[in-house]
Protein backbone atom coordinates (compact mmCIF):
# COMPACT_ATOMS: atom_id res chain seq x y z
CA UNK A 1 0.00 0.00 0.00
CA UNK A 2 1.28 3.48 -0.89
CA UNK A 3 2.36 5.52 2.13
CA UNK A 4 0.84 8.99 2.54
CA UNK A 5 2.37 11.17 5.26
CA UNK A 6 0.61 13.93 7.20
CA UNK A 7 1.45 16.65 9.71
CA UNK A 8 1.85 14.31 12.67
CA UNK A 9 4.53 12.36 10.81
CA UNK A 10 6.92 15.31 10.85
CA UNK A 11 8.60 16.45 14.08
CA UNK A 12 9.91 20.01 13.81
CA UNK A 13 11.86 19.58 17.05
CA UNK A 14 14.17 17.21 15.19
CA UNK A 15 15.51 20.18 13.19
CA UNK A 16 16.47 22.20 16.26
CA UNK A 17 20.09 23.26 16.07
CA UNK A 18 20.45 21.94 12.51
CA UNK A 19 21.05 24.73 9.99
CA UNK A 20 19.39 24.12 6.66
CA UNK A 21 21.15 25.43 3.57
CA UNK A 22 18.86 26.52 0.74
CA UNK A 23 20.93 26.46 -2.43
CA UNK A 24 19.30 28.74 -5.00
CA UNK A 25 16.92 31.61 -4.30
CA UNK A 26 14.57 31.51 -7.25
CA UNK A 27 10.80 31.19 -6.88
CA UNK A 28 10.86 27.82 -5.11
CA UNK A 29 14.06 28.53 -3.18
CA UNK A 30 12.53 31.69 -1.77
CA UNK A 31 9.25 29.94 -0.90
CA UNK A 32 11.00 27.05 0.85
CA UNK A 33 13.41 29.34 2.71
CA UNK A 34 10.66 31.62 4.02
CA UNK A 35 8.47 28.66 5.00
CA UNK A 36 11.39 27.10 6.87
CA UNK A 37 12.11 30.36 8.67
CA UNK A 38 8.48 30.78 9.67
CA UNK A 39 8.53 27.22 11.02
CA UNK A 40 11.40 28.15 13.33
CA UNK A 41 14.19 26.51 11.33
CA UNK A 42 17.61 28.14 11.00
CA UNK A 43 18.11 28.94 7.31
CA UNK A 44 21.24 29.81 5.35
CA UNK A 45 20.74 30.81 1.71
CA UNK A 46 23.53 29.94 -0.67
CA UNK A 47 23.54 31.79 -3.97
CA UNK A 48 25.87 32.41 -6.90
CA UNK A 49 24.91 35.98 -7.69
CA UNK A 50 24.81 39.13 -5.64
CA UNK A 51 21.21 39.79 -6.68
CA UNK A 52 19.83 36.57 -5.19
CA UNK A 53 21.75 37.11 -1.96
CA UNK A 54 20.53 40.69 -1.72
CA UNK A 55 16.94 39.51 -2.15
CA UNK A 56 17.40 36.90 0.57
CA UNK A 57 18.93 39.44 2.94
CA UNK A 58 16.06 41.85 2.21
CA UNK A 59 13.75 39.03 3.28
CA UNK A 60 15.59 38.87 6.60
CA UNK A 61 17.60 35.72 5.86
CA UNK A 62 21.29 34.96 6.20
CA UNK A 63 22.80 34.75 2.71
CA UNK A 64 26.24 33.68 1.60
CA UNK A 65 28.07 31.86 -1.19
CA UNK A 66 27.12 28.31 -2.10
CA UNK A 67 30.43 26.99 -0.79
CA UNK A 68 29.99 28.70 2.58
CA UNK A 69 26.40 27.47 2.88
CA UNK A 70 27.54 23.91 2.08
CA UNK A 71 30.17 24.11 4.81
CA UNK A 72 27.83 25.63 7.41
CA UNK A 73 24.71 23.53 6.91
CA UNK A 74 24.23 19.81 7.56
CA UNK A 75 21.05 19.66 5.48
CA UNK A 76 21.12 21.08 1.96
CA UNK A 77 18.05 21.80 -0.16
CA UNK A 78 19.22 21.90 -3.79
CA UNK A 79 16.80 24.21 -5.57
CA UNK A 80 18.70 25.48 -8.57
CA UNK A 81 17.54 24.82 -12.17
CA UNK A 82 18.11 21.20 -13.24
CA UNK A 83 20.42 22.19 -16.06
CA UNK A 84 22.96 24.07 -13.93
CA UNK A 85 22.71 22.00 -10.77
CA UNK A 86 25.14 19.16 -11.66
CA UNK A 87 28.06 21.51 -12.33
CA UNK A 88 27.35 23.56 -9.21
CA UNK A 89 27.07 20.39 -7.16
CA UNK A 90 30.44 19.08 -8.34
CA UNK A 91 32.27 22.39 -7.94
CA UNK A 92 30.73 23.93 -4.83
CA UNK A 93 28.86 21.31 -2.81
CA UNK A 94 30.38 17.83 -3.18
CA UNK A 95 33.84 18.84 -1.79
CA UNK A 96 32.24 19.99 1.47
CA UNK A 97 29.95 17.04 2.22
CA UNK A 98 30.50 15.21 5.50
CA UNK A 99 29.23 11.96 6.95
CA UNK A 100 25.69 12.47 8.22
CA UNK A 101 24.85 15.33 5.86
CA UNK A 102 21.65 15.22 3.85
CA UNK A 103 20.92 16.35 0.30
CA UNK A 104 17.28 17.13 -0.46
CA UNK A 105 15.93 17.79 -3.95
CA UNK A 106 12.65 19.36 -5.07
CA UNK A 107 12.51 17.18 -8.15
CA UNK A 108 14.20 13.89 -8.90
CA UNK A 109 15.49 14.58 -12.42
CA UNK A 110 19.23 14.81 -11.79
CA UNK A 111 19.35 11.87 -9.40
CA UNK A 112 17.01 9.63 -11.41
CA UNK A 113 18.99 10.08 -14.63
CA UNK A 114 22.45 9.94 -13.07
CA UNK A 115 23.56 13.56 -13.44
CA UNK A 116 24.16 13.82 -9.68
CA UNK A 117 25.52 10.87 -7.72
CA UNK A 118 25.76 11.44 -3.98
CA UNK A 119 28.57 9.81 -2.01
CA UNK A 120 27.49 6.76 0.02
CA UNK A 121 27.98 8.48 3.38
CA UNK A 122 25.20 11.10 2.99
CA UNK A 123 21.40 10.85 3.05
CA UNK A 124 19.44 11.74 -0.08
CA UNK A 125 15.80 12.82 0.00
CA UNK A 126 13.08 14.38 -2.12
CA UNK A 127 10.31 16.89 -1.35
CA UNK A 128 8.52 17.62 -4.62
CA UNK A 129 5.56 20.05 -4.48
CA UNK A 130 2.83 19.29 -7.00
CA UNK A 131 2.04 22.90 -7.85
CA UNK A 132 3.74 26.05 -9.09
CA UNK A 133 6.39 27.62 -6.88
CA UNK A 134 4.47 30.82 -6.09
CA UNK A 135 1.61 28.80 -4.61
CA UNK A 136 4.00 26.99 -2.23
CA UNK A 137 4.39 30.19 -0.23
CA UNK A 138 0.78 31.31 -0.64
CA UNK A 139 -0.69 28.05 0.62
CA UNK A 140 1.76 27.86 3.50
CA UNK A 141 0.77 31.33 4.66
CA UNK A 142 -2.90 30.40 4.33
CA UNK A 143 -2.33 27.31 6.48
CA UNK A 144 -3.58 25.06 3.70
CA UNK A 145 -0.34 23.40 2.60
CA UNK A 146 -0.11 21.50 -0.67
CA UNK A 147 0.17 18.00 -2.09
CA UNK A 148 3.69 16.71 -2.62
CA UNK A 149 5.80 13.65 -3.30
CA UNK A 150 8.47 12.50 -0.85
CA UNK A 151 11.21 9.93 -1.24
CA UNK A 152 14.40 8.72 0.37
CA UNK A 153 16.94 7.59 -2.18
CA UNK A 154 19.75 6.88 0.29
CA UNK A 155 19.61 6.42 4.05
CA UNK A 156 23.23 6.42 5.19
CA UNK A 157 22.46 7.69 8.69
CA UNK A 158 19.42 5.55 9.41
CA UNK A 159 17.55 8.81 10.17
CA UNK A 160 16.83 10.02 6.64
CA UNK A 161 13.06 9.63 6.85
CA UNK A 162 12.92 11.41 10.19
CA UNK A 163 14.87 14.36 8.79
CA UNK A 164 12.95 14.43 5.53
CA UNK A 165 9.50 14.42 7.14
CA UNK A 166 10.52 17.15 9.59
CA UNK A 167 11.65 19.25 6.63
CA UNK A 168 8.49 18.43 4.70
CA UNK A 169 6.38 19.68 7.58
CA UNK A 170 8.51 22.82 7.90
CA UNK A 171 7.96 23.77 4.24
CA UNK A 172 4.23 22.93 4.31
CA UNK A 173 4.44 19.74 2.25
CA UNK A 174 2.65 17.40 4.68
CA UNK A 175 -0.70 19.17 4.54
CA UNK A 176 -2.92 17.85 2.99
CA UNK A 177 -0.62 14.89 2.34
CA UNK A 178 2.72 13.74 0.94
CA UNK A 179 2.80 10.58 -1.20
CA UNK A 180 5.82 8.31 -1.01
CA UNK A 181 7.27 7.51 -4.44
CA UNK A 182 10.69 6.59 -5.76
CA UNK A 183 13.02 9.12 -7.37
CA UNK A 184 12.53 7.37 -10.70
CA UNK A 185 8.74 7.52 -10.41
CA UNK A 186 8.67 11.24 -9.59
CA UNK A 187 10.92 12.13 -12.51
CA UNK A 188 8.90 10.00 -14.93
CA UNK A 189 5.53 11.32 -13.74
CA UNK A 190 6.64 14.93 -14.05
CA UNK A 191 8.03 14.51 -17.57
CA UNK A 192 5.11 12.35 -18.70
CA UNK A 193 2.52 15.04 -17.92
CA UNK A 194 4.69 17.68 -19.61
CA UNK A 195 5.05 15.59 -22.75
CA UNK A 196 1.53 14.16 -23.09
CA UNK A 197 -1.31 16.01 -21.36
CA UNK A 198 0.16 19.50 -21.81
CA UNK A 199 0.93 19.29 -25.56
CA UNK A 200 -2.48 17.76 -26.25
CA UNK A 201 -4.16 20.51 -24.22
CA UNK A 202 -2.27 23.32 -25.96
CA UNK A 203 -2.92 21.87 -29.40
CA UNK A 204 -6.62 21.29 -28.67
CA UNK A 205 -7.19 24.82 -27.37
CA UNK A 206 -5.36 26.33 -30.33
CA UNK A 207 -7.31 24.31 -32.91
CA UNK A 208 -10.64 24.93 -31.17
CA UNK A 209 -9.99 28.69 -31.08
CA UNK A 210 -9.16 28.89 -34.78
CA UNK A 211 -12.14 26.78 -35.82
CA UNK A 212 -14.66 28.79 -33.80
CA UNK A 213 -13.26 32.16 -34.90
CA UNK A 214 -13.19 31.01 -38.54
CA UNK A 215 -16.92 30.22 -38.20
CA UNK A 216 -17.67 33.79 -37.12
CA UNK A 217 -17.66 33.57 -33.33
CA UNK A 218 -16.17 36.70 -31.67
CA UNK A 219 -12.55 36.07 -30.59
CA UNK A 220 -13.27 37.58 -27.16
CA UNK A 221 -16.13 35.14 -26.58
CA UNK A 222 -14.16 32.17 -27.88
CA UNK A 223 -11.10 32.70 -25.69
CA UNK A 224 -13.29 33.49 -22.69
CA UNK A 225 -15.20 30.25 -23.22
CA UNK A 226 -12.07 28.19 -23.72
CA UNK A 227 -9.91 29.36 -20.80
CA UNK A 228 -9.89 33.08 -19.91
CA UNK A 229 -13.07 32.92 -17.81
CA UNK A 230 -11.53 30.44 -15.39
CA UNK A 231 -14.48 28.05 -15.74
CA UNK A 232 -12.23 25.20 -16.83
CA UNK A 233 -9.81 25.99 -14.00
CA UNK A 234 -12.74 25.88 -11.56
CA UNK A 235 -13.73 22.49 -12.98
CA UNK A 236 -10.22 21.16 -12.34
CA UNK A 237 -10.17 22.77 -8.90
CA UNK A 238 -13.34 20.88 -8.01
CA UNK A 239 -11.69 17.70 -9.30
CA UNK A 240 -8.69 18.51 -7.08
CA UNK A 241 -10.95 18.70 -4.03
CA UNK A 242 -13.57 16.03 -4.76
CA UNK A 243 -12.37 13.93 -7.69
CA UNK A 244 -12.95 13.94 -11.44
CA UNK A 245 -16.29 12.09 -11.36
CA UNK A 246 -17.64 14.58 -8.82
CA UNK A 247 -16.56 17.50 -11.03
CA UNK A 248 -18.40 15.91 -13.95
CA UNK A 249 -21.56 15.52 -11.87
CA UNK A 250 -21.45 19.21 -10.98
CA UNK A 251 -22.03 20.13 -14.61
CA UNK A 252 -25.58 20.30 -16.04
CA UNK A 253 -27.04 17.03 -17.40
CA UNK A 254 -26.70 18.29 -20.97
CA UNK A 255 -22.95 18.82 -20.40
CA UNK A 256 -22.58 15.40 -18.78
CA UNK A 257 -24.31 13.77 -21.75
CA UNK A 258 -22.23 15.76 -24.24
CA UNK A 259 -18.97 14.82 -22.54
CA UNK A 260 -19.69 11.13 -22.09
CA UNK A 261 -21.49 10.49 -25.39
CA UNK A 262 -18.71 12.16 -27.44
CA UNK A 263 -15.75 10.85 -25.47
CA UNK A 264 -15.41 7.78 -27.68
CA UNK A 265 -15.15 10.05 -30.72
CA UNK A 266 -11.80 11.27 -29.44
CA UNK A 267 -10.53 7.83 -28.41
CA UNK A 268 -7.72 6.70 -30.66
CA UNK A 269 -5.50 3.63 -30.52
CA UNK A 270 -2.72 5.76 -31.99
CA UNK A 271 -2.94 8.06 -28.97
CA UNK A 272 -2.67 5.09 -26.61
CA UNK A 273 0.50 3.98 -28.37
CA UNK A 274 1.96 7.49 -28.34
CA UNK A 275 1.46 7.62 -24.58
CA UNK A 276 3.31 4.32 -24.20
CA UNK A 277 6.16 5.43 -26.47
CA UNK A 278 6.55 8.70 -24.58
CA UNK A 279 6.70 6.95 -21.21
CA UNK A 280 9.20 4.40 -22.57
CA UNK A 281 11.47 7.20 -23.82
CA UNK A 282 11.35 8.92 -20.45
CA UNK A 283 12.05 5.81 -18.39
CA UNK A 284 14.88 4.70 -20.68
CA UNK A 285 16.60 8.07 -20.27
CA UNK A 286 16.29 8.98 -23.96
CA UNK A 287 14.61 12.30 -23.26
CA UNK A 288 17.14 13.18 -20.55
CA UNK A 289 19.98 12.66 -23.03
CA UNK A 290 18.12 14.66 -25.67
CA UNK A 291 17.57 17.54 -23.24
CA UNK A 292 21.22 17.49 -22.15
CA UNK A 293 22.28 17.96 -25.79
CA UNK A 294 19.69 20.73 -26.22
CA UNK A 295 21.02 22.58 -23.17
CA UNK A 296 24.59 22.26 -24.45
CA UNK A 297 23.38 23.70 -27.77
CA UNK A 298 22.05 26.82 -25.97
CA UNK A 299 18.40 25.79 -26.44
CA UNK A 300 18.64 26.21 -30.22
CA UNK A 301 15.75 23.88 -31.03
CA UNK A 302 13.65 25.13 -28.10
CA UNK A 303 13.97 28.68 -29.36
CA UNK A 304 12.93 27.54 -32.84
CA UNK A 305 9.92 25.72 -31.39
CA UNK A 306 8.91 28.76 -29.35
CA UNK A 307 9.08 31.02 -32.40
CA UNK A 308 7.04 28.55 -34.44
CA UNK A 309 4.45 28.18 -31.67
CA UNK A 310 3.71 31.88 -31.33
CA UNK A 311 0.50 32.62 -33.22
CA UNK A 312 0.28 36.40 -33.84
CA UNK A 313 -3.50 36.28 -34.36
CA UNK A 314 -4.13 34.33 -31.17
CA UNK A 315 -1.72 36.60 -29.29
CA UNK A 316 -3.64 39.69 -30.45
CA UNK A 317 -7.01 38.15 -29.60
CA UNK A 318 -5.76 37.26 -26.13
CA UNK A 319 -4.40 40.74 -25.48
CA UNK A 320 -7.59 42.43 -26.65
CA UNK A 321 -9.75 40.17 -24.50
CA UNK A 322 -7.53 40.51 -21.43
CA UNK A 323 -7.51 44.30 -21.80
CA UNK A 324 -11.31 44.34 -22.09
CA UNK A 325 -11.38 42.53 -18.73
CA UNK A 326 -9.00 45.06 -17.23
CA UNK A 327 -6.15 42.55 -17.13
CA UNK A 328 -3.51 44.63 -18.85
CA UNK A 329 -0.40 42.55 -19.47
CA UNK A 330 2.61 42.66 -21.70
CA UNK A 331 2.53 39.89 -24.31
CA UNK A 332 5.24 37.27 -23.90
CA UNK A 333 6.81 36.52 -27.26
Amino acid sequence: MTMIYHQDDGDLAYLAGKPVGVIGYGSLGRAFALNLRDSGVQVIVGGRSGASRETAEADGLTATSIEEAARAARILLLLMPDEVMPAVYLESIAPHLRRGDMLVFANAYNVAFGYIEAPPFVDVGLIAPRLMAAAVRERFEAGAGYCSYVAVGQDASGQAWRTLLALARAVGALEPGAIEVSFEQEAALDLFIQQTVMPVLHDLLDKAAHLLISRGFPPEAVLTELYLSGEFAAYLHHAEQRGLASALRQTPPIAQYGILSRMERFSDLKLDRLLEVTLDEIQAGSFAREWAKEYQDNHRRLNQLLRAYVDPDLLDWEQQTLESFGRVTEPEV
